[in-house]
């Protein structure tokens, strides 16, 4: 029927804003991968393949948690009895605490020279190894 786009936005936006910038990162992070194997740099390919997939597996854990938190308004907030404008309202809410996380927390990172991987004192082992 027309004229929803409000029902429609209301169900919609609270939990999609979050959970779609969750998986454009991890596709980012995927073709971030994938580049390693087409160009590693100084690195070789396996190296440079160990250090981005330790990087990776950080973000696949962090990304988790995003979605986590995605779900959990999926499931309590947009089935809600709240208005669509105080549903949208902490959708985009949770969208700003994640993009500010990023930013703030991500750039100060990157200023340090933090890459996601291990400290160097534990990459001894490039290859799977069974303990």
């Amino acid at each position: 029927s027309a004229g929803r786009l409000d029902t429609f936005m209301g169900l919609i936006l609270p939990h999609g804003l979050l959970e779609l910038t969750a998986v454009f990162v991890a596709a980012g992070t995927g073709l971030r991968l994938g580049w390693t194997v087409i160009d590693p740099g100084p690195h070789t390919r396996r190296s440079a393949l160990a250090q981005q997939g330790r990087a990776a597996i950080g973000m696949a854990i962090g990304l988790a948690l995003v979605l986590f938190v995605s779900g959990v308004i999926e499931g309590f907030v947009t089935p809600s009895g709240l208005p669509t404008w105080g549903r949208v309202t902490i959708g985009i809410v949770a969208e700003l605490a994640f993009l500010a996380y990023v930013y703030v927390l991500g750039g100060r990172a990157a200023r340090a020279g933090e890459s996601g991987d291990v400290e160097a004192a534990e990459r001894s082992a490039e290859l799977p190894v069974a303990a």
